[in-house]
C-alpha cells in the first residue's frame, strides 16, 4: 500500500495533470492514477481560451511550445445556413488533446509527480483519510480528486445519481486536413445536435460534433447520417467535401450527461468534467477544466499550510469558488442550446445579433472568464 501520499488523483485529463504540477510545485507529494496510456485521442473541441495562458506559463507549461493554432474568430450558424462572426475578446489557441495531454502528462514527471497507468476500483474514507483500491493496488492518502472525466464504473461505486440517467448525447470526433482558416472556431447547427471545427497544430482540422442518439440511429452508418443530417447545413458540407479524414476511424463516447453534478462526493473533490460537464456552446471546456483545476488546487495548497483549518472548510470553499466561477457560464451554455436546437428560435435568435453585433462578443464573454493570473 503507497503512503504518506498527501494528494491522489483519479485522472490524467487536462485537470488532473494541472492539478499535479500545481501541488507538486508546492511540495505535495502526489500520486496520479490514469487508465490509459499517453498519448492518446479524447473526444474534444480542442480549442482553448487564452484566460488559461498565465497560468499555464506560471507552472511552466506555456503552449506556445507546442505550436498550436492561433483563433481570433468565432463563427455559429444555424441549420438554415445563417450565420454571423465575431472576434474573440481574449482569443484562443487549438491543440489536440493527445498532444497537450502528453506535454502536462511529462511536465508532471518533471515536477515529481508518481504517474500510474491502473484503473481505480474503489475510494473508501476513514478515520480522516482514503483508502484507495486499483486493479493492481491499494493506497492510502490524506486527499483524493476526482478527475477521470464524463463518466465512469466509479461513478457507480460513489452513488452519483446522474450515472443512473441515460443521456441522448453521443460525440463523435476526428482530424482532417483540407480547407478551414487557420484563425477561426466554427460552430454549426444541424438537425439533432451541433458541430464545432477549428484548426490544431500540424494544420490540422478537429471536427467534433454532438448529435441526439435518436435522430443517429435511423442511419445505416455515421457516413450516411452526416451527409443526410449534417449536410442539411451548408457550412458542414462544404467542410466535410473540402477535407479528408486523418483517422482510421472516428472516436466516439455515448452517454454524454448535462446534469448537474455533486463538486464534492463523499469527500472526494470533483474537478473539470468530473465536477459538470461544460456545454460545448459555453465554447471553452478545456479551458475550463484547467481553470477548476487551478481552483482546487490553491484552495489545498492553503490546507496543507493551515490557511484553511479544517475539511469541511475546504469542501465550502471549492464548492463556493465553483460556483461562483463557472455556473453562470454553464447556464449560458444551456440557454443558448434550448434556443439554437428549435430551428424557429435559432434563427430569431440569428437575426437580433444581426441587428445588434454587438452583442455576440458580450454573449462570449459570459462563457468565457478573465486572465488567470496567479501571485508567485
Amino acid at each position: 500500500m503507497g503512503d504518506n501520499i498527501d494528494v491522489l488523483i483519479i485522472g490524467g485529463g487536462l485537470a488532473g495533470l494541472t492539478s499535479a504540477i500545481h501541488l507538486a510545485k508546492a511540495g505535495r507529494h502526489v500520486v496520479l492514477i490514469e487508465k490509459n496510456s499517453f498519448p492518446h485521442h479524447k473526444v474534444c473541441g480542442e480549442y482553448v481560451s487564452n484566460e488559461v495562458i498565465p497560468y499555464l506559463q506560471w507552472l511552466n507549461a506555456d503552449p506556445e511550445l507546442l505550436n498550436p493554432a492561433k483563433i481570433s474568430k468565432f463563427q455559429l450558424s444555424t441549420v438554415s445556413g445563417k450565420h454571423i462572426e465575431s472576434p474573440l475578446p481574449l482569443g484562443g489557441f487549438g491543440i489536440s488533446r493527445s498532444t497537450f495531454d502528453d506535454f502536462l502528462y511529462k511536465k508532471a514527471k518533471d515536477n515529481g509527480c508518481t504517474i500510474v497507468q491502473d484503473t481505480v476500483t474503489e475510494v473508501i474514507f476513514e478515520q480522516d483519510s482514503f483508502n484507495v483500491s486499483s486493479t493492481s493496488s491499494r493506497y492510502q492518502a490524506k486527499i483524493v480528486l476526482g478527475a477521470y472525466g464524463k463518466r465512469a464504473a466509479l461513478d457507480h461505486k460513489l452513488g452519483r445519481r446522474f450515472i443512473t440517467n441515460r443521456s441522448p448525447w453521443l460525440a463523435i470526433k476526428a482530424h482532417y486536413l483540407g480547407d478551414f482558416p487557420n484563425d477561426l472556431v466554427a460552430l454549426h447547427n444541424f438537425p439533432g445536435g451541433y458541430c464545432g471545427v477549428s484548426k490544431v497544430e500540424n494544420n490540422l482540422i478537429n471536427i467534433c460534433y454532438l448529435v441526439n442518439y435518436a435522430s443517429f440511429k435511423s442511419y445505416k452508418n455515421m457516413e450516411e447520417h452526416q451527409k443526410k443530417v449534417l449536410y442539411q447545413n451548408t457550412h458542414l458540407e462544404k467542410v466535410f467535401e473540402n477535407s479528408s479524414m486523418q483517422f482510421d476511424a472516428p472516436i466516439t463516447i455515448s452517454q454524454i450527461s448535462f446534469q448537474k453534478k455533486e463538486r464534492v462526493n463523499r469527500h472526494i473533490l470533483m474537478i473539470g468534467d468530473t465536477a459538470g460537464l461544460i456545454h460545448p456552446l459555453c465554447g471553452n471546456g478545456m479551458s475550463m477544466a484547467i481553470h477548476s483545476a487551478k481552483i482546487c488546487a490553491t484552495l489545498l495548497t492553503d490546507y496543507f499550510t493551515g490557511k484553511i483549518a479544517s475539511r469541511t472548510v475546504l469542501e465550502h470553499r471549492y464548492k463556493e469558488e465553483w460556483n461562483k466561477n463557472f455556473k453562470a457560464r454553464i447556464t449560458m451554455g444551456r440557454l443558448l442550446a434550448g434556443m439554437l436546437r428549435k430551428e424557429k428560435s435559432a434563427d430569431i435568435l440569428m437575426e437580433g445579433l444581426a441587428m445588434f453585433p454587438g452583442i455576440l462578443p458580450a454573449i462570449i464573454k459570459r462563457t468565457h472568464g478573465k486572465p488567470l493570473i496567479t501571485e508567485i
